[in-house]
């Protein structure tokens, strides 16, 4: 079950570009109820797996713009830490509602993002002038929410970008998804350090992840990803929902 896992959370990344980390931990916790602690750093670790195989082919297209990703990296990198500790903190002392809330609140945010993207294809309005100086401020609770959350980076890194830069589209997707690998490989080694992660099952994860990321990159040119992101998106809203409500039960 776990290799068919990481297989369909690999397809899906392939085929719609919705994060891993949002994908990974609702599906952890509801099919394979692993604790949620557990869950989160998991999927944190295998975030950074996806993303070190779709990182370098954005290198050699030359799609991440350095200065950019530097200015982030400014302040997500400590935001990482610091939410990774807070994670750790939460998860040994802290009421379990506490991660079932914020892990319901991102999902709902990452989904009602790809819903807002899909019915309004223009997006964000561009500045008029670069911001990107002023991006690392932006980055530090984003680097937060990671570490506590496994989740977010994509959709909250693509929202500062498109505000903030006048990058184009690719260059935003290649330097978010630099960005996203950057503060998961510092998340995943402060999770390992807490202690909160199952090894076997992120190796099972990842040898189904990168066999679904083959299929999935060979199939996304053929398959209308549009119309399934929105159904992904949908079903994201509900999940997030239902995660809200279970942190009002505990």
């Amino acid at each position: 079950m776990d290799f068919v896992i990481g297989f369909l959370i690999a397809v899906v990344i392939a085929l719609t570009g919705v994060g891993a980390g949002v994908i990974t931990a609702p599906l952890l916790i509801l099919f394979l109820h692993v604790p949620v602690e557990i869950a989160v750093s998991t999927a944190l670790a295998y975030s950074a797996i996806v993303k070190l195989i779709v990182v370098p082919v954005q290198v050699l297209r030359r799609q991440i713009d350095y200065r950019v990703l530097g200015f982030m990296l400014i302040g997500g990198l400590p935001g990482v830490i610091i939410g990774s500790i807070a994670f750790k903190h939460v998860a040994t002392h802290g009421p379990r509602s506490a991660l079932y809330f914020v892990l319901g609140a991102i999902i709902l945010f990452t989904s009602g993002w790809h819903i807002f993207r899909h019915f309004k294809s223009a997006g964000i309005a561009r500045p008029g002038k670069d911001r990107s100086r002023l991006i690392g401020a932006t980055m530090l609770p984003i680097g937060a929410e990671v570490g506590f959350s496994s989740s977010g980076a994509g959709a909250l890194g693509t929202v500062a970008l498109l505000g903030m830069t006048d990058l184009s589209a690719t260059r935003v997707v290649g330097t978010d998804l630099a960005f996203g690998l950057a503060i998961a490989l510092v998340g995943t080694g402060v999770h390992m350090i807490g202690g909160h992660y199952a090894g076997p099952l992120l190796l099972r994860l990842a040898i189904g992840g990168i066999a679904g990321g083959i299929v999935g990159t060979s199939a996304a040119p053929k398959i209308p990803n549009r119309n399934l992101r929105l159904a992904l998106s949908l079903w994201l809203t509900v999940i997030g929902i239902q995660f809200c409500y279970q942190a009002t039960n505990k």
